[in-house]
């Protein structure tokens, strides 16, 4: 009999992309279903980046790179950050993956062991666990409260650090929650972690254009007391929807990169080289799309936010970034994994439940509001006749 090594048995995974395939069976046997469930702008990616792309391939840039990505992106990361927060970034610390989750990846697996401790948030992007359960290192998580506004505690946060801590994981935007953390608990924070200074930071702002009532968003590269223990993941994925595309970038402190790019040469060799001049090509290019389509999101949150609260049992703050609302579902009596199966085997409308995203997410449900205004008032129209027709278990 086969016998696999033990980290195998710790790794969890992603149950939005379960939730996705049945609703997916329940489409292809005719049911009309409503998804607010999976995380992706239901926007297309912006023609002149889709031209850039086939424009690579037609001039012949289809073989390896190198690990790290085409100088070119690197470059254009680097002056995009500055340009954007007036940081110093040099196109030697860009690392370009295939994707956010390889930065995660690469950054727990440089601090995770048995013995050290990661903290995370909780509710939070479900990879975070999982990958410290796979390293061996043992989880910590960081509460994220309704009551704060779905942001992060500095306090609370220092508090959970420990001689054991090897690496600490925020999130903000934050997915989820669509918490947005204020810039003076992040101030608290990277004061305080000045008495930790064997701690790293990963800061997952992947959602850091998804800032709405006119706040901006505050970039850990922003705190030059921590830049030489800062992991930074971001990309394309959400901004530029461009989901599908497998294309993010890492920001490695020098201590970190090489092993970042030795990773890389193991696991993935080189992103695909055509998706690479596309990136380019969206952040050299126009950003009239972007602001279209985060514009239409901020409608749409109007829109979730407000129908969630004329629900019966259910109450929901306004979040702050990202395209996800995270309404309180306790009064309804509903746990909330069966009430997310309930909805979609009932009414056909894609939800995730709370605790997909860590203990503290029951009495949650997680929508995204990535889908059209139309879709969002019909998946509430259809909660609603159910919660006023259907009792808890």
């Amino acid at each position: 009999m086969l016998k696999t090594v033990a980290n195998f048995d710790r790794i969890g995974e992603e149950n939005a992309f379960a939730v996705l395939a049945r609703a997916n069976a329940l489409a292809a046997q005719g049911r009309d279903i409503i998804s607010l469930g999976i995380g992706q702008p239901d926007f297309r990616t912006p023609e002149f980046i889709v031209e850039a792309a086939i424009k690579a391939l037609r001039d012949g840039h289809h073989g390896y790179t190198a690990a790290n990505g085409i100088l070119p992106l690197r470059e254009a990361v680097a002056s995009s950050l500055h340009k954007r927060y007036g940081v110093e970034v040099s196109p030697e610390s860009v690392m370009i993956m295939p994707g956010g989750k390889p930065t995660m990846f690469m950054s727990i697996l440089m601090f995770g062991e048995p013995g050290a401790e990661i903290l995370y948030p909780d509710p939070g992007f479900p990879i975070y666990r999982s990958m410290i359960e796979y390293t061996g290192a043992t989880p910590i998580p960081v509460p994220i409260r309704e009551e704060n506004g779905f942001a992060f505690s500095a306090d609370e946060t220092l508090k959970l650090i420990t001689s054991k801590t090897r690496l600490i994981i925020i999130n903000s935007p934050a997915n989820p929650t669509g918490g947005v953390t204020p810039k003076a608990e992040i101030d608290k924070l990277v004061a305080g972690l000045e008495k930790w200074p064997d701690v790293a930071i990963m800061s997952d702002e992947i959602y850091d254009h998804m800032v709405y009532d006119g706040e901006k968003h505050v970039t850990l590269l922003s705190y030059p007391s921590i830049r030489d223990r800062l992991v930074i993941l971001n990309g394309w994925s959400k901004t530029y929807a461009m989901t599908g595309w497998r294309l993010g970038y890492a920001i490695f402190p020098a201590k970190l990169y090489d092993y970042a790019r030795k990773l890389a040469v193991n696991l993935h060799s080189c992103v695909n080289a055509s998706a690479q001049f596309a990136g380019l090509a969206a952040l050299a290019g126009p950003q009239d799309e972007v602001v279209k389509m985060i514009a239409e999101f901020d409608k749409r949150r109007g829109v979730v936010v407000d129908g969630l609260n004329k629900l019966p049992g259910v109450s929901c703050i306004v979040p702050k970034g990202a395209f996800y609302a995270f309404p309180n579902i306790k009064g309804t009596g509903w746990k909330a994994k069966e009430l997310a199966t309930a909805l979609l085997n009932e009414t056909g409308v894609v939800t995730i439940g709370g605790p997909d995203f860590g203990i503290l997410g029951e009495g949650y449900l997680r929508l995204s509001y990535a889908n059209s205004t139309e879709n969002i008032l019909k998946a509430l129209g259809r909660m609603g006749e159910f919660l006023a027709s259907r009792k808890a278990a």
